[in-house]
């Protein structure tokens, strides 16, 4: 479907009072980290139904314009659009075959050139893990030849995202993790946890806290603790409590 199509869809369901309460949830204000951000009011599963009606049917660069657009609403059907093309490349069947490799690396690449357009906290958080995040976790033709080589550019890719200006590139290579950790992986979570200890912003407290817990959760309370024990004094303490979340009200006390 054309993104122009897609765009009439959800323009026909703005909802102003809805648009209202959005602008001010996302910080759309002047200063503010969504400055600028316009809404049409939409909540999340009325685009997830226009989704997954148009998925299969919208080519990557008719994708482009709805990242493109100015509507929050357009870019986050743009990124679920990516996420059902990737996940659909992704099953078990398809992981070694080239043709979904090669679809999937299209995306991830569109995903990296257009990041600075997923530019609020749930655009990022509904898109990286299951983009970037399951990337990291799968077979690529990027990179060169050789899993070594290959790995060796996943983590340029992320190493990247983590040293960007970007607030979003920053907050995606920390959410990224999310994935590799439901799958057991703890190393790529630990390397950004402690890339972004000392971040200034909130949303990246709240993110590091959130990713450690849910390390903590998928994969090793005791790589947590161990993290912890290395960092609590000086982690945020908005990433602390995001960190500690799940543990025993006598344990949060003692870290915190």
């Amino acid at each position: 479907m054309k993104a122009a199509e897609i765009i009439q869809l959800l323009e026909s369901q703005r909802n102003e009072p809805q648009r209202q309460v959005l602008m001010r949830f996302f910080k759309t204000g002047k200063g503010q980290y969504g400055e600028g951000d316009e809404f049409l009011g939409l909540k999340v599963p009325q685009t997830r139904t226009i989704v997954k009606t148009v998925a299969a049917d919208t080519p990557l660069n008719e994708v482009v314009l709805l990242l493109q657009s100015h509507w929050h609403e357009a870019r986050l059907c743009g990124l679920l659009i990516m996420v059902e093309q990737f996940t659909k490349a992704a099953t078990k069947r398809l992981q070694n075959d080239l043709q979904a490799i090669l679809k999937r690396d299209e995306i991830v690449l569109l995903y990296l050139q257009y990041a600075e357009r997923i530019n609020n906290w749930d655009l990022v958080d509904l898109s990286a893990p299951k983009i970037i995040g399951h990337w990291l976790l799968l077979p690529t033709a990027l990179g060169g030849n050789g899993v070594g080589m290959q790995m060796e550019y996943k983590q340029q890719v992320m190493d990247e995202l983590a040293a960007s200006d970007c607030l979003w590139k920053q907050r995606i290579s920390m959410v990224s993790t999310w994935k590799t950790s439901q799958q057991g992986e703890a190393s790529w979570c630990l390397r950004y946890a402690e890339r972004h200890l000392h971040h200034p912003h909130d949303l990246m407290h709240k993110a590091v806290g959130w990713m450690l817990r849910e390390m903590g959760k998928n994969v090793s309370m005791g790589l947590l603790r161990d993290f912890l024990n290395r960092h609590a004094s000086e982690m945020p303490r908005t990433a602390l409590r995001y960190a500690i979340e799940r543990m025993s009200e006598s344990e949060r006390k003692s870290y915190m």
